[in-house]
């Protein structure tokens, strides 16, 4: 009797085993991971790009349902509203006694409250954000990792490519909740002062934000609804630059229509906005940036708008989320260590074959240290019909290195 219990107990335990998120074993015959990654997203309607490049962090390493060794999940539309969720389905992750490295993409509000919980019950747990939106002196208490778009040195190269384009004005699009992160709100300090010290009028517009009572189809309706007008104002000479990604895909269809010029999106990509503004279909070159990148850019000469929309070759979303899932994961195996800015350019560069990242240790404007754990990156623009503008080879002058944020009223 004892023999067939304990034949019976070994084979309950290796058939059916289940992590304390659920997640099965692997089949009999399939190494059992070492460890799991977490992924948290926006979803498709937020932030399309980061959620692609989770799931092509599941295609290349399985996901832990399957038996390997990603778990995705995305974050709510409205998270503003919702931060309490948001923060529980973070921490959740912490509950897979396998969970290793969380990666949160795009570091929304409420990713600091959610790490500082994790790490005070999971200490061993590395984690990373992408594009974060809270204070910089905040997050980097928390995370051993925060990647931004340069959101300094972009704030000179953008007006600059603005200029190069023949641009006489300069138009932001945005709304108080993105104005009050340090990040995006000095990025527009910094834009206005680029601005005149290059000859361009600057002129800021307020917009819904999305996770506001109107939400998303509220939001995208006023900005197809304001741009025809904007144009007309401010003339077809304007170049215009949103920080929201649901606004994207309104403006860039209507500035297509109107005139004007978008030199890029404040997280680029060509698959941002543009698939759904000119009504291709990129479900044959899912994933193939190179061959997304040809197709959208026929889209936009076929339009009439050579010159005059512009982008990264590949997507930031995508390519942060494929990244950081990639160092994280040659940190757990030995290769690559946290702290080794090289080691995470060559894990970005995975997911970016050809592309050079340029880029440099965030600095307090305020106190003129380098933060050790957050780096500011960004590519090349490529405006379609043109070609690349060479922007990383701008020297940005000190000055806007120094420009110190001023939080709104």
């Amino acid at each position: 009797m004892k023999k067939l219990s304990l034949i019976a107990l070994t084979l309950i335990l290796g058939s059916a085993m289940v992590f304390a998120n659920g997640a099965k074993q692997p089949d009999s015959g399939q190494a059992a991971p070492a460890y799991h990654i977490g992924i948290m997203t926006g979803t498709v309607s937020q932030s399309d790009d980061d959620l692609r490049g989770a799931e092509e962090l599941i295609r290349r390493y399985g996901s832990v349902a399957n038996g390997g060794i990603i778990q995705h999940v995305t974050y709510p539309d409205n998270f503003m509203a919702q931060q309490e969720t948001l923060i529980t389905q973070m921490v959740t992750l912490a509950d897979d006694p396998l969970m290793k490295a969380i990666i949160m993409n795009q570091g929304v509000s409420g990713t600091a409250e959610a790490f500082r919980r994790i790490k005070e019950k999971r200490p061993d747990i590395l984690l990373f954000t992408g594009q974060p939106q809270e204070d910089p002196l905040i997050i980097q208490r928390v995370a051993d990792l925060a990647i931004n778009a340069d959101f300094i040195s972009r704030g000179y190269t953008i007006p600059w490519i603005a200029k190069e384009l023949g641009c006489d004005t300069f138009v932001h699009i945005s709304f108080p909740r993105h104005m009050s992160s340090q990040t995006l709100g000095l990025r527009r300090q910094i834009f206005e002062e680029a601005c005149k010290d290059l000859g361009i009028k600057f002129v800021f517009v307020t917009a819904p934000d999305p996770t506001s009572d109107v939400g998303i189809a509220g939001a995208q309706q006023y900005i197809l609804e304001q741009t025809p007008q904007w144009v007309a104002q401010y003339g077809k000479n304007s170049a215009f630059f949103c920080t929201n990604d649901a606004h994207t895909e309104p403006l860039i269809r209507q500035l297509m229509q109107y005139g004007g010029f978008f030199p890029e999106a404040s997280l680029p990509a060509p698959i941002m906005g543009y698939p759904g503004a000119l009504g291709i279909d990129l479900s044959a070159e899912k994933g193939d940036f190179p061959a997304i990148l040809k197709k959208v850019e026929q889209a936009v000469v076929d339009k009439g708008g050579s010159g005059r929309f512009g982008t990264w070759a590949y997507s930031y979303g995508f390519s942060v989320s494929v990244g950081l899932g990639e160092f994280a994961k040659r940190i757990l195996d030995g290769k690559a260590k946290v702290d080794s800015r090289d080691d995470l350019f060559a894990a970005l560069g995975e997911a970016t074959p050809g592309a050079e990242w340029k880029g440099n240790y965030y600095q307090d404007a305020a106190t003129g240290v380098r933060a050790r754990n957050q780096i500011l990156v960004y590519m090349d623009t490529y405006m379609f019909g043109k070609g690349y503008m060479k922007a990383t080879e701008v020297v940005v002058p000190e000055k806007y290195y120094n420009i110190t944020f001023q939080r709104p009223n």
